[in-house]
């Protein structure tokens, strides 16, 4: 398990890569990258992405434990920025290894979806005309329930 929060963008490339290079015996490596997207109307100038050191890395901890007891993980990857940001720069990165694809894309679905909604960030959107604090979002929520074995 490698969790890292970073104000440095990182090579996603050179990430992949690695981990790839560390998961003996995977027969799936799965990996995701989330990228600032572009605001509709008012271009977006920067995403500021704020968090509480510690705090933030012992939650995605937290969150990885969950995927590698849920699945037969070989390797589990979280890079998460914070900072300011431009449209098209990276966010974050998450990585699993597994013996079987299932369990490699299902662990990152569930990273990603927990990260998107329960990871302790926040995250500012500054435009020309305004800076406003993003909301979660009901389908992010939504996503989560799937991941709850009470369903």
């Amino acid at each position: 398990m490698d969790i890292r929060v970073q104000e440095a963008p990182f090579d996603f490339g050179a990430e992949a890569q690695a981990f790839s290079d560390a998961q003996a015996g995977a027969g799936a490596i799965v990996t995701f990258t989330g990228l600032v997207r572009d605001l509709p109307g008012t271009p977006l100038e920067v995403m500021e992405i704020e968090h509480y050191p510690g705090m933030t890395e012992k939650a995605l901890a937290k969150i990885a434990e969950d995927a590698q007891a849920r699945w037969e993980l070989s390797g589990c990857l979280i890079i998460h920025r914070y900072g300011k940001m431009r449209p098209g720069d990276q966010i974050m990165m998450v990585a699993t290894g597994s013996k079987h694809r299932k369990d490699a894309f299902e662990a990152a679905e569930f990273l990603m979806d927990y990260l998107k909604s329960r990871a302790p960030f926040w995250k500012r959107e500054v435009t020309s005309d305004n800076t406003s604090w993003v909301a979660s979002k009901a389908e992010d929520e939504d996503a989560l329930t799937r991941w709850d074995p009470n369903q």
